[in-house]
């Protein structure tokens, strides 16, 4: 018998709250908590809809310190030569 999809939501955001909880405390669980969550995304993934962005936070936050990694953005500089050519010909192109 499959358990209703709220029930499933629900104790989805009971162990997203637990991961923001054990995070905060460095708690060493926080690597079966993190394949727990895995675990029931993979089996429902339609709950990634339901999570908030804050929940999600908290997700991405527990793989950042479990992985030991860091998301950046890159940064995209500009060329030296930014000036607009005013005499442009066929050759050019």
């Amino acid at each position: 018998m499959t358990q209703p999809a709220n029930t499933i939501a629900t104790e989805l955001q009971e162990k997203v709250a637990q991961l923001q909880e054990q995070l905060l405390t460095n708690h060493p669980q926080i690597p079966v908590l993190l394949r727990t969550i895995h675990t029931q995304l993979r089996k429902d993934p339609e709950l990634v809809t339901l999570m908030t962005p804050e929940e999600i936070g908290i997700v991405v936050s527990g793989l950042k310190r479990q992985t030991n990694t860091e998301i950046t953005t890159a940064i995209v500089k500009k060329p030296a030569s930014s000036k607009p050519r005013k005499n442009i010909s066929v050759d050019d192109l």
